[in-house]
């Protein structure tokens, strides 16, 4: 038997990873692309990365935060962004397998957002105590 307050762990880890995501891509848009070897941006690419990597990370750690506080979305959202998780895992595969490259750091993030997917999915689905 499991205690489900493990099951709550993937889910704290997602959201705490989450919102350090959002507020530093709204914060710094500049320190998320670089990380990509993108070394400047315009006004229309912070624009971007404010809303891709800081309001759906924000987004996603409110919807976390929303599956803990109230059990019955906590299957929904959890697959939701286990869902999430492994498309972007599957777009930078695809990517890698097009360019025929993968960098170190890309490599770094594919990992982590299969085994968050992997989790999350576990937190919805594995065996309630």
């Amino acid at each position: 038997m499991t205690n489900p307050s493990l099951l709550d762990l993937p889910v704290l880890a997602a959201i705490l990873a989450f919102a350090l995501m959002g507020v530093g891509a709204l914060a710094s848009p500049l320190l998320v692309s670089r990380q990509f070897d993108i070394s400047t941006l315009t006004a229309a690419g912070r624009n971007e990365v404010r809303a891709v990597y800081g309001g759906f990370g924000l987004a996603m750690a409110a919807c976390l935060a929303a599956a803990l506080a109230l059990p019955d979305l906590r299957v929904g959202v959890c697959l939701t962004v286990a869902a999430a998780l492994a498309g972007m895992a599957g777009g930078r595969l695809i990517s890698a397998m097009m360019d025929r490259t993968l960098g170190r750091l890309p490599a770094a993030y594919l990992a982590l957002e299969t085994v968050a997917a992997i989790l999350l999915a576990y937190a919805a689905l594995g065996p309630q105590a």
